[in-house]
């Protein structure tokens, strides 16, 4: 049967040497990294070089990765953790209107404890406009979150420019981003950008689900989330999960070593993807300009479809598995509060879909995908249109 997975936004396949890296730990070094025996040791070591691992792809140091159970605990941890810390020199936040549930839902619980949230907007293309950052920054704004790509149209914030803004205006708040989409596919380092807090996933790049990580830069302090033992430096409490922190600090490096091959790739197979979605009558792309979004992300929609789930399904049946946006809000009925900010209508925020890629798609594949899609399209139409 025909399998076309075309939803590496959502998660990724895991790699077979990082399924068999975490098997080996499972069977081999399953000490508790705590423990002062050699099989804890064994284990702490893993964690370890799993650490550098990661800094390494972000030109970081190893002592300022810590782990995390994924990245909604990461953005979490990074949201919460660093205004409560700074409650007392400030509550005026800072984020945009299209981040992740983990980050939106964290800056709504904290207007709750009495933090007042300033939610940029951001353009047709999904891109924050400077003027409007300029203008919320305040003296005693203490926190600004903004995702370098979103996971839903694959708009790229310009973290340079945001960062240089952020330390004019208001110099002694912490800067953090969600790089859970960009991290392996795109070039990231935190100090160029100016970058205090950084959330990862492992399964966004091949790797395990359930693994992540918080990049928290030297002399960045936060209040600890999970409480208990002395675990990540006592910030972050619980037996470390070694064999989900080996298999992300394998797809890390491979992702790092890779990233030119594979950005190469991504773009060939987005420009074949385009040209094919707009060759499809009332076809249109979501987002940026399909050459200024992140390579692997890819959002449309087509005039006289208007249920983008519906879409899905009929994809699916012929083995093509694409989604509706983001995985963790794919269940619900109302429609993407990105598309939503974007200034979408009606026929666009039900109907879209979103495709996104991996380097291990083939051109064959896309090309099989394209003429799937524009048949699909056709019978939805037609079953629209006989209604």
């Amino acid at each position: 049967m025909r399998d076309i997975y075309l939803d590496n936004s959502a998660t990724t396949p895991v790699l077979p040497e990082v399924v068999e890296a975490m098997g080996q730990v499972m069977l081999s070094a399953y000490g508790n990294p705590s423990s002062l025996h050699g099989k804890g040791l064994q284990a702490e070591n893993l964690i370890r070089e799993s650490r550098r691992r990661v800094a390494e792809v972000l030109g970081a140091e190893p002592q300022e990765i810590f782990f995390t159970s994924g990245g909604t605990e990461a953005n979490n941890w990074a949201v919460l953790g660093a205004a409560r810390r700074r409650r007392g020199r400030g509550r005026h936040l800072v984020t945009s209107s299209i981040e992740h549930a983990s980050v939106l839902h964290a800056f709504q619980l904290l207007e709750d404890e009495g933090f007042q949230v300033t939610y940029l907007p951001v353009n047709e293309k999904g891109l924050l406009e400077l003027e409007d950052l300029d203008r919320a920054l305040q003296r005693e704004t203490v926190l600004v979150s903004v995702m370098h790509v979103n996971n839903e149209v694959g708009s790229v914030q310009n973290l340079a420019e945001i960062g240089f803004l952020i330390r004019e205006k208001a110099p002694d708040a912490v800067f953090h981003v969600d790089a859970v989409q960009g991290f392996g596919k795109l070039p990231l380092n935190p100090a160029v950008s100016s970058i205090d807090l950084m959330s990862l996933s492992a399964h966004k790049i091949h790797g395990p689900k359930g693994t992540g990580a918080l990049y928290i830069r030297k002399g960045v302090f936060l209040d600890a989330l999970l409480v208990g033992g002395e675990q990540e430096g006592g910030l972050r409490a619980g037996t470390e999960n070694v064999p989900g922190i080996v298999g992300m600090g394998l797809a890390a490096e491979k992702a790092g070593k890779n990233l030119a091959v594979n950005s190469g790739i991504l773009w060939h197979l987005k420009k074949e993807l385009v040209r094919g979605i707009l060759a499809i009558p009332g076809a249109r792309i979501n987002g940026p300009d399909w050459e200024e979004g992140a390579p692997h992300i890819l959002n449309v929609y087509f005039e006289g479809v208007d249920r983008g789930e519906v879409l899905v399904h009929m994809l699916e049946e012929k083995g093509i598995y694409v989604s509706t946006g983001s995985a963790c809000h794919s269940r619900r009925a109302e429609p993407s509060h990105v598309l939503k900010a974007m200034g979408l209508k009606k026929e666009g925020l039900f109907g879209a879909i979103r495709i996104s890629l991996s380097p291990f798609n083939t051109l064959e594949q896309i090309q099989e995908a394209l003429e799937l899609l524009a048949e699909v399209v056709g019978e939805f139409r037609e079953l629209k249109g006989g209604r």
